[in-house]
């Protein structure tokens, strides 16, 4: 297992990420699923901001068969780093990338014939023996990418048939899995099952079909198929229901300190453009934290942890730091926690998503590099 990291920490804000808890998620998701299902751990956007390379080592330790990333550059670092998992692109690269990709033995998203023609023009006819191994992802109602009628699929064939090309997959994602009304999730997933079809009638071989995301695949284990994507729910993400039943730890939490703590009298002013004014005699606390560590002004209206008390954001939140009205004087260094558990207090990534109309993925990859990773097993 990884060790514990204890960075140098230069600044009173870090972000504690318990990797124990990543891996207990993968561990129960595993056990839920249909014996023969394969898993795929999404690690994209640097491991939905848990960090890629820890998220990655501590799910394939858990038991997960291959990774999935976004970008090519997050799949390179990966490999550049030690990670021998598959791994799975899931955005198009560019044709002229594809020598690389080879190279580093990177499984690819494809979605057209037309990226096979430039692909074959501008890196030739053939890599054999040396393979490209493909995913080709289909649109069953998400309209976002990939095939969406059988036309395109048949359009697809003849260059799926090289030598040098291996179907490893065909795929779709879902547009409305966490939904309490499921009749479009069905209505992509029989979609889905038609292509399957035109696949088996077809001369390529495509070894795993996989379309569900982590709700999908906790919710409806039907829809697994060959191998379920599981994002969200590694993280301990998803509605409490969801959660809950699986046995989901949030693996997340976010911390910082109050560096100045002052008194105002009623009607005087905070923050910028005058945006807050008191209307009592008020203790108000500075963190610093802002929105260039992820904190967006439009979490303005959210609150903090101080001594296990909830502390409302109050003002405008500047770019690195935001002021807070607290109960009661504190000295400047007590604790104040963003996200997780203070007391008997939590703050939670679907709370403050809540506040955007958003997911709280949202949340965890909002936050910044500049803000330190600390890692736990414990």
């Amino acid at each position: 297992m990884i060790a514990a990291v204890a960075p140098e920490l230069y600044r009173n804000t870090w972000a504690e990420v318990d990797l124990a808890a990543i891996g207990s998620n993968v561990r129960h998701i595993k056990r839920q699923l249909p014996s023969a299902v394969k898993l795929m751990a999404v690690v994209k956007a640097d491991g939905y901001g848990h960090g890629a390379l820890e998220t990655a080592r501590v799910a394939v330790e858990s038991g997960a068969d291959s990774l999935a990333v976004a970008y090519l550059s997050e799949a390179l670092t990966l490999r550049k780093q030690g990670v021998k998992l598959p791994i799975l692109i899931l955005i198009p690269i560019k044709p002229q990338e594809v020598p690389m990709a080879i190279e580093y033995d990177l499984m690819l998203t494809v979605t057209s014939a037309a990226w096979f023609k430039e692909m074959r023009r501008v890196c030739g006819h053939s890599f054999y023996p040396f393979m490209l191994n493909v995913h080709v992802k289909m649109d069953t109602g998400l309209g976002r990418i990939g095939i969406r009628d059988k036309q395109q699929w048949e359009a697809m064939v003849p260059w799926l048939e090289a030598a040098d090309i291996e179907v490893e997959g065909m795929f779709t994602h879902f547009a409305t899995a966490g939904d309490k009304d499921t009749g479009y999730l069905h209505t992509q997933f029989l979609r889905f099952r038609e292509m399957m079809e035109w696949a088996n009638n077809s001369p390529v071989h495509v070894k795993t079909f996989h379309c569900a995301n982590s709700a999908a695949a906790l919710r409806f284990p039907e829809m697994s198929l060959d191998m379920v994507r599981i994002g969200a729910a590694m993280y301990g993400f998803g509605p409490e229901s969801i959660k809950n039943a699986a046995r989901l730890e949030s693996a997340l939490s976010l911390h910082s300190s109050l560096i100045e703590v002052k008194h105002l009298k009623k009607g005087e002013y905070v923050g910028y453009d005058l945006a807050y004014r008191t209307d009592r005699e008020e203790w108000i606390g500075t963190v610093p934290v802002g929105y260039a560590d992820g904190w967006s002004q439009s979490l303005r209206h959210t609150e903090l942890i101080v001594d296990g008390q909830r502390a409302p954001i109050i003002g405008k939140i500047g770019m690195d730091q935001m002021m807070i009205r607290l109960p009661r004087e504190y000295p400047a260094g007590t604790k104040v926690t963003l996200i997780g558990r203070n007391g008997r207090e939590s703050v939670t990534c679907m709370e403050l998503a809540a506040n955007l109309g958003g997911a709280a993925q949202e949340i965890s990859t909002s936050i910044s590099c500049r803000v330190t990773r600390v890692y736990s097993e414990e």
